[in-house]
């Protein structure tokens, strides 16, 4: 984040709302002479399917795509440097953690990445799921512990105990859950097909819901 600081502040979504663009990564900057205050940048194009899910992290983009790649853009010159082959399926959710770069996919994995001494990035562990996974977050426990959430294509998220992957406990929803966050406090929050969003916080054992709207 120290380099977006220096360049005012630069937002990187998807656009997805036009077909022809539908597989870029549109950059924007911030100014305090615009109305409204950010305009386009950049457009960053590569990926041959739709951009599912973007996260950012040492100086660099990464994306992952329907197309079943994860892209790594450096954030100086806005130019692909690494294109990841590892998943079967589109991938859903990035998360950067530590020295790591953890991926999901409908392919029913989630893969750790770690850096080579090349300066490229190879997987060190794939954890196998039951299901598709939607999307990651990561957080730690009230002894520090890092902890990953993962929601699945069963309506559930998964909590799992890093670098192990063992499986502290499952939150169930009736639908299945699109998204997690996480929150200051102990707080991480899910929301689901149904349109509820839940505000979950953390204790040591197990994780429980204090607020659903």
């Amino acid at each position: 984040m120290d380099l977006l600081a220096k360049c005012m502040l630069w937002w990187l979504v998807m656009k997805c709302f036009s077909p022809g663009h539908r597989m870029a990564i549109c950059v924007w900057k911030g100014s305090t002479e615009t109305n409204p205050p950010f305009y386009p940048a950049a457009t960053l194009k590569g990926h041959t399917g739709a951009v599912v899910c973007l996260n950012v992290g040492r100086n660099r983009l990464y994306s992952g795509s329907v197309d079943h790649t994860i892209k790594v853009w450096d954030l100086y010159t806005l130019q692909g440097v690494l294109t990841l082959n590892g998943h079967s399926g589109a991938v859903m959710s990035l998360l950067c953690w530590d020295q790591f770069l953890l991926s999901c996919s409908l392919d029913d994995t989630i893969k750790v990445w770690a850096a080579t001494e090349g300066g490229g990035l190879e997987v060190t562990y794939t954890h196998n799921e039951e299901q598709g996974v939607l999307d990651l977050a990561g957080m730690t426990d009230a002894e520090s512990k890092p902890i990953l959430l993962s929601s699945c294509n069963d309506n559930s998220v998964r909590i799992y105990e890093l670098p192990s992957f063992t499986e502290r406990g499952r939150l169930f929803a009736k639908q299945e859950v699109r998204t997690v966050e996480v929150g200051p406090g102990g707080l991480f929050f899910s929301g689901d097909a149904t349109g509820l969003l839940s505000v979950w916080k953390w204790i040591d054992p197990p994780a429980v819901k204090v607020e659903s709207s």
